[in-house]
């Protein structure tokens, strides 16, 4: 659906390998893939949820805070290594597409290519208990 670069696919054949759960976006923060164990987390397959742009995705699994509030897109990690090309943590729930209510731990980080080229930003997230 979306154009990608060699390293972004490469990522994603990356992604595809891990056991841990990663989600990958592209520079305009268009979700590009997320693997097998990150199905589980995200309550749905990513062939049936195939890419989405990032206005969809950044709302559709409901981030919330520690205090049960909505988390505006800019504060999620993957968001802030987009936009600021930096690396981002933070701890939040998520009410994923099964509707099941997850706290995860994220860990985002920017991809940058060789001669600097931005090629978008990768999330590697857990569950964590209460």
């Amino acid at each position: 659906m979306f154009p990608k670069e060699i390293e972004v696919i490469l990522a994603r054949h990356l992604a595809s390998c891990l056991a841990m759960p990663v989600f990958l976006v592209d520079v305009k923060g268009n979700l590009v893939f997320y693997n097998e164990p990150a199905e589980i987390i995200l309550g749905r397959r990513f062939e049936e949820t195939g890419e989405m742009l990032a206005s969809e995705w950044s709302t559709i699994f409901t981030p919330t805070d520690e205090n049960g509030d909505p988390m505006p897109a800019e504060e999620l990690p993957l968001m802030i290594a987009l936009n600021e090309r930096r690396p981002a943590f933070r701890r939040f729930w998520i009410r994923a597409l099964d509707n099941i209510p997850r706290r995860l731990g994220v860990t985002a980080f920017p991809l940058i290519g060789q001669a600097d080229r931005f090629l978008g930003a990768m999330a590697i997230f857990w569950e964590e208990a209460e």
